[in-house]
């Protein structure tokens, strides 16, 4: 078979393939206007958010046992805190 002839077999077994339509880009909902202001959504989201997020670490923090614990431990360490303060003053009065 010469070259000539293989350049025709391919030529037939081609397949003519159309381009495929383009879908037009997705636009998402801005969070600001034109002008640079946040949108009254994106600033409700974002306070239910931090809302949220303050509200789940207050529920988490009184919980766990370790965080009364270490309640404890702070309340116990300010009380030996004040007891020396007045322990040295006492000494400083000459008491």
């Amino acid at each position: 078979m010469s070259e000539n002839q293989r350049d025709e077999l391919a030529a037939i077994e081609a397949e003519i393939v159309e381009e495929p339509a383009v879908a037009p880009p997705v636009v998402p909902a801005f969070d600001y206007t034109d002008s640079g202001v946040p949108n009254f959504d994106y600033v409700r989201d974002k306070i239910e958010n931090r809302v949220g997020t303050a509200h789940a670490a207050t529920e988490l923090s009184g919980a766990v046992p370790e965080a009364k614990s270490v309640d404890e431990q702070m309340a116990e360490r300010d009380r030996a805190g004040r007891d020396k303060l007045e322990e040295i003053r006492r000494s400083m009065r000459g008491e």
